[in-house]
């Protein structure tokens, strides 16, 4: 399966993150966005998030005072 990263993430690691954090509410009963054959979580996370159907929001981390 080769991976096809929407315009919108920047990294394959910031997707997978993404996809992860969907199989788990995929697990925990989250309906599914996608029609597929699949019922694997993880494999329908990563092509809900190609897809761009997994709405996130990048956080700034706080900075640390000296």
């Amino acid at each position: 399966m080769s991976l096809k990263l929407p315009d919108n993430i920047d990294s394959k690691f910031r997707f997978i993150l993404i996809a992860a954090e969907r199989a788990k509410q995929l697990q925990n009963g989250a309906p599914v966005r996608l029609d597929v054959k699949s019922r694997k979580p993880s494999y329908i996370a990563i092509k809900e998030t190609e897809a761009n159907l997994v709405e996130f929001k990048l956080l700034k981390e706080p900075r640390e005072e000296e």
